[in-house]
């Protein structure tokens, strides 16, 4: 059985520099890290000291909240440091591959006979855990708890995102072994987001949903309240194709295999493309020269919308996929706004370029102007297919009024999910993170 959704609210944000759908060669540094500021909520205990050596799947720490889960090193290996920040919070471990990339054993049965206590032992102990998200509120999904469905997206509707369809091609097997294990997990139903037309259709033990429309069509948290929404009390676990691959390749081979296409993208990028790496790689291995002004750039690993930006000599996001180059935008501009910005993006009708619309632009990573009264403007609602108030949210979160919060949808939503109302926002307010700081503040209320 499937269903065919159409977003109608939303906004494909054009920017210039699509990977084109090949292959490149990335500089060999041999250096990876695991970052533990890259999981929400997340109490690291170090597992490993400098100079330990490692194989893909040795445990470098784990969650003090939830012991049982474990985050694993994606290479083999020596830990070369630990580098701390404020406090001595532990902001990465950094590993230097051997190139050998061995891997710790683990078992292999026919998946046919797991049950789930063995799938979920499985992907503790790999390290594969973390890489699954519990809705509400966007966390690591908590061990003893039985989620009421399983949400995977097979496609990226954010700007510049990688093509599953090119960076999985030939894993439908491996895809499909994934598919079956985590079915194990759920008593209730495994649903599949996709597009119309995908190659991913194919796939068994799903109930299919086609979504038509722009971003933020890709995004679970928008699949899920089109089709099962949340209500209180009530959790389910979400995941991309991506992760069903390294889960397939865990179960039919009993190693960890973290390898993936990363889309390396932006305007800023001389040639856009693809690149083979494994997850925590060094920018500089992704990078390699290919950028046009090394030093007026942004590095994001992620989206323009809802990635981090790395430093020269930083590594990606495990759970990321893409590297994007954009221009930092510091400098002056002659006459700013007051401009008819024929060469400028606009989302509303600001700027003369609303009247002769181009396929791409260069965008920079300038805000502006300055935060200014947070005002109901509707803007929010044009770009946010679900039916809740965003800005009464939002406001309800600034007061910490907790009845409100619930009452307007809190559970709904993730910092992705509200990410365009940020960008599309008159006012310049910080909507990701005001939702972030309600979000923890309603996991202490009902700790």
């Amino acid at each position: 059985m499937s269903n065919t959704i159409k977003i109608k609210k939303g906004f494909d944000i054009k920017l210039k520099g699509q990977a084109d759908l090949s292959i490149g060669k990335a500089v060999d540094t041999n250096r990876y890290a695991v970052k533990p500021t890259d999981f929400l909520g997340l109490k690291p205990k170090l597992c490993v000291k400098a100079d330990d050596i490692v194989k893909a799947g040795t445990p470098l720490f784990f969650d003090k909240s939830q012991p049982e889960v474990k985050f694993t090193s994606p290479v083999s290996g020596k830990v070369v440091a630990i580098n701390r920040g404020e406090r001595r919070r532990i902001l990465e471990i950094e590993i230097e591959s051997n190139g050998k990339f061995e891997s710790v054993d683990f078992p292999v049965e026919e998946i046919k006979s797991l049950n789930r206590d063995k799938v979920k032992k499985n992907l503790l102990e790999s390290g594969l855990w973390p890489f699954m998200v519990q809705r509400p509120f966007g966390v690591i999904p908590q061990v003893n708890e039985m989620p009421r469905d399983i949400f995977i997206t097979s496609f990226d509707s954010s700007p510049l995102a990688p093509d599953y369809e090119f960076t999985l091609a030939g894993e439908m097997e491996n895809i499909q072994a994934g598919i079956d294990v985590v079915s194990k997990l759920s008593k209730g139903k495994v649903y599949l987001g996709l597009r119309p037309g995908s190659k991913f259709s194919t796939l068994k033990g799903v109930e299919i949903n086609y979504l038509n429309g722009p971003h933020p069509a890709g995004n679970i948290g928008i699949q899920l309240h089109k089709i099962a929404p949340l209500n209180k009390g009530e959790i389910v676990w979400t995941l991309n194709l991506q992760t069903l691959l390294y889960i397939g390749k865990l179960f039919k081979t009993g190693k960890l295999n973290l390898e993936r296409l990363v889309a390396v993208c932006g305007s800023e990028v001389k040639k856009p493309q693809y690149i083979k790496a494994v997850a925590g790689a060094s920018v500089k291995t992704l990078i390699n020269g290919n950028t046009k002004n090394e030093t007026n750039e942004r590095l994001i690993s992620g989206n323009v919308l809802t990635g981090e930006k790395l430093e020269e000599n930083g590594f990606t996001r495990l759970i990321d996929n893409q590297v994007t180059v954009i221009p930092e935008g510091n400098e002056i501009e002659p006459f700013g706004w007051i401009a008819p910005g024929f060469n400028k993006f606009t989302a509303g009708k600001t700027f003369l370029s609303k009247l002769m619309p181009r396929k791409s632009y260069v965008l920079n990573a300038n805000y502006h102007g300055g935060e200014r009264a947070f005002v109901v403007s509707g803007q929010y609602e044009k770009v946010l297919p679900m039916d809740i108030y965003p800005v009464y949210l939002l406001k309800a979160i600034l007061v910490n009024d907790i009845d409100k919060m619930e009452n307007l949808g809190i559970y709904e939503v993730v910092e992705e999910d509200m990410a365009l109302c940020e960008y599309v926002c008159s006012s310049k307010i910080e909507v990701q993170s005001i939702l972030r700081n309600g979000i923890n503040t309603m996991i202490k209320e009902l700790a």
